[in-house]
């Protein structure tokens, strides 16, 4: 029984690690050109001064960035470093995984072709997202929630001097968060092999139960936002649409691996409080589904 545990454990964090590993390397190369080669002019001259429309523009830039939740941290760490306030920062982060054409699409496809999933995980994401940007300028105004703000810029103005940069800083990136994602990937096996869901499921048998169910699911699972609607339609005749909703909108912005992963890049009190919102918003607002 215990070998039998094992390898389940072993095999759940091997596929996690394999689904996830793509995402994290695309995410640290991304954050490498972006400390090369976008400058703080650059931000300045694209980010609105005014924090709704810049929310409303980082949201947007999510929608149009085929991201995943495994590797959007250390992209956003090296804007908000480059000047980005950290409540766009933060919206974009939400959004990226959740509403870029690829997660979108697949939502489509899981369902059955329809159009309802789909829209609802979109439309929810956004308002969660936009909220969750609100209530970060309320709290930090233009104060940065970097655990380590300073992040240094290199002055080597030539091409290949920014691409070895580029090179050399995606790879300091990918130690820094590398170690958390095996972490999450491990301890994400382990719940997976030792929680029953059979447990679970006999908890969620109405609305608001249901979709705290969905979300602690989600959390647990800690899949990539491209797969995970595939796992929630075989849900559909378990739990309700607004359950299933709260799966798809928040594992893409909370599982264990980015946790994580956030912790390791923002202030604590920050990572907890951007957690409570989303848990928050997430959770009223599958219920009016």
């Amino acid at each position: 029984m215990m070998t039998q545990s094992f390898l389940q454990l072993n095999t759940i964090f091997i596929s996690i690690l394999i689904e996830a590993f793509p995402f994290v390397l695309i995410g640290v190369l991304l954050a490498g050109i972006i400390q090369m080669f976008v400058s703080e002019q650059m931000i300045a001259r694209m980010m609105p001064k005014n924090p709704i429309l810049a929310i409303l523009f980082s949201i947007l830039i999510g929608a149009l960035f085929p991201a995943c939740e495994c590797g959007i941290v250390p992209v956003v760490r090296r804007l908000i470093g480059k000047g980005v306030p950290s409540y766009a920062g933060i919206a974009f982060m939400l959004t990226a995984p959740v509403i870029n054409p690829i997660v979108l699409f697949s939502s489509y496809i899981a369902f059955g072709n329809s159009w309802e999933i789909m829209l609802y995980r979109g439309g929810l994401a956004v308002v969660v997202a936009f909220i969750v940007g609100l209530l970060l300028f309320w709290h930090y105004k233009d104060d940065s929630i970097l655990l380590n703000p300073a992040i240094l810029t290199d002055e080597d103005v030539s091409v290949m001097g920014k691409i070895k940069g580029t090179l050399n800083h995606a790879v300091e990136e990918f130690f820094s968060v590398g170690k958390y994602l095996i972490l999450g990937a491990f301890v994400a096996a382990a719940m997976q092999t030792y929680v029953k869901t059979s447990t679970l499921l006999a908890i969620g048998q109405n609305e608001a139960s249901g979709s705290l169910v969905m979300m602690g699911l989600a959390f647990v699972l800690s899949l990539c936002s491209e797969a995970d609607a595939f796992i929630a339609s075989s849900f559909r005749t378990t739990f309700s649409t607004g359950s299933l909703v709260a799966f798809l909108v928040f594992g893409p912005m909370v599982d264990i691996k980015n946790t994580l992963m956030m912790l390791s890049a923002f202030k604590k009190k920050s990572v907890f409080l951007i957690i409570l919102y989303i848990s928050m918003l997430v959770f009223i607002g599958s219920l009016f589904f």
